[in-house]
């Protein structure tokens, strides 16, 4: 596809704006090591686990070779399939830290998965109180670091997130959130000022938009979220980052919000846009997420590798559906 135009103009419904004034960017911050546990992790059959949490009643099949059981509670039902790490909450996957054990003819969960996966989400997002909640919005992307390219149009997906982002902006306000974006220009913005960023304009949520690409051609497909991987897990994805299980870092004080934001978005997302559900996943190589001070989410809302989802993502109405739903989301 050819090289897109230098304009903007032609692409986006309204005038760009100059970007707000940053602080200076941070250095990375450093990662603390959590001491190893003197007693090895707990495996907690779940039955035992939703009785103390007075839910249920837990259901399944197991007599099957990789049974699949389901606990209902009073936010949503958690589908869980032994000898896997894929889940779903209400019907949208999310990933746990480690497989699901089979012994005795029950599920039984790790721990930290407990702790991690299961608890946060039988409470809601705590959204803070309408007029005094802020969020930062980021464009993720921009000026010399485009992003991937669209195999349909050839543009760029920096142009696509901050199309997104000036979208969502007016429709979070009339929620009643004060909004900030981290960019709106196509200017570069190192990962470490993003997240500054936040800090300065003290956000009690920071969400960050991007497009997907797969290596592998274009029959990959979907929506994946992503939220920081907790201490004591491996990541879901790692992209040839160092990924520590024992690392701590600063959002990892918000795990649980880190979740509940997560599944609240992406949730929203597949029922506006029809997408294919790939999942809430952890990964630690976003830097974005690592030094965050407050609950952030990574959303990646379909593949510009995918000739059919680049084709969607190009049209203003569809960009458009995607604020809409992340709006709704956060009423």
């Amino acid at each position: 596809m050819p090289e897109p135009d230098d304009s903007t103009t032609a692409f986006f419904p309204e005038e760009v704006r100059e970007s707000q004034t940053l602080a200076p960017p941070p250095q990375d911050p450093p990662v603390r090591m959590q001491p190893p546990k003197s007693q090895p992790p707990r495996w907690i059959p779940l039955n035992q686990w939703a009785a103390e949490k007075q839910l249920g009643p837990l259901s399944g099949s197991p007599s099957n070779w990789n049974p699949v059981f389901w606990l209902d509670t009073t936010l949503g039902q958690f589908e869980i399939r032994t000898r896997s790490q894929v889940a779903k909450w209400d019907g949208a996957e999310f990933r746990l830290g480690f497989d699901v054990r089979f012994e005795n003819f029950q599920p039984v969960i790790h721990e930290l998965d407990l702790q991690k996966n299961f608890e946060p989400l039988l409470q809601p997002a705590p959204l803070p109180p309408a007029g005094t909640r802020i969020v930062v919005i980021d464009a993720g992307h921009g000026g010399g670091n485009g992003g991937t390219r669209s195999v349909v149009t050839g543009f760029n997906e920096k142009d696509y997130t901050l199309d997104w982002a000036l979208r969502l902006e007016p429709l979070l306000r009339a929620n009643q959130w004060q909004v900030y974006l981290t960019r709106t220009n196509d200017m570069d913005l190192p990962l470490s000022a993003r997240v500054a960023f936040a800090d300065q304009c003290r956000a009690d949520l920071f969400v960050s938009l991007h497009f997907n690409a797969a290596p592998s051609g274009g029959k990959q497909a979907g929506l994946e979220t992503f939220c920081l991987t907790p201490t004591g897990m491996r990541s879901t994805l790692t992209r040839e980052y160092e990924d520590d299980p024992a690392a701590v870092f600063p959002n990892n004080r918000f795990d649980a919000d880190n979740l509940r934001y997560a599944m609240l978005l992406h949730r929203a997302l597949l029922k506006e846009c029809g997408f294919v559900d790939r999942g809430v996943r952890r990964a630690r190589f976003l830097g974005v997420l690592r030094g965050q001070n407050r609950p952030a989410v990574l959303l990646e809302a379909g593949y510009l590798s995918n000739p059919a989802e680049a084709s969607r993502i190009h049209t203003p109405e569809f960009r458009q559906r995607l604020a809409e739903a992340v709006a709704r989301a956060l009423m």
